[in-house]
């Protein structure tokens, strides 16, 4: 029983991290890992096709202005928690840049943004954009600039 003990309980420490990661993902071909690794960054049409969508807009846009209340009613706007954070943030991005595909992290205000994005003025924007959220400290952009595939025009018959 001795020897079982530290076991379980580094297997639950470990555990526990695991769980504890606030990735936070624009689209469900966004990475899966902080690392930023993408497959098929030029094929964006349904992640797209999704940010254009009113309904996903609206609710984008009432989960920001719901986590700010609820922050102003209970908290200190500038001293919010990392999920918090990264999931306003992703919902910024996610609403603004339609073809990304990124992924975010954030840690004691620090948010990291990882993945790809279409072109310039959207990588551009990523910084300017997350940090218009409550408690961003610091932004560090570590995406890729990939221009979408071009979709082959259907054949006459």
């Amino acid at each position: 029983m001795k020897k079982i003990t530290p076991f379980l309980v580094g297997l639950t420490i470990l555990l526990g991290a695991g769980a504890c990661q606030n990735l936070e993902r624009t689209s469900a071909d966004a990475p899966s890992s902080p690392d930023g690794a993408v497959e098929e960054p030029a094929q964006v049409e349904e992640t797209n096709a999704d940010a254009r969508d009113e309904t996903r807009r609206a609710q984008l846009d009432s989960d920001i202005r719901a986590r700010e209340e609820r922050t102003n009613a209970v908290g200190n706007a500038e001293d919010r928690s990392d999920d918090d954070l990264a999931s306003e943030v992703r919902s910024k991005l996610e609403a603004n840049i339609p073809q990304g595909k990124l992924a975010v992290t954030s840690e004691e205000g620090v948010v990291s943004v990882t993945g790809t994005v279409p072109n310039q003025q959207e990588y551009d924007s990523i910084a300017t954009l997350a940090q218009e959220i409550r408690g961003v400290k610091q932004v560090k952009v570590d995406a890729q600039i990939v221009a979408p595939a071009e979709t082959p025009a259907p054949a006459d018959q």
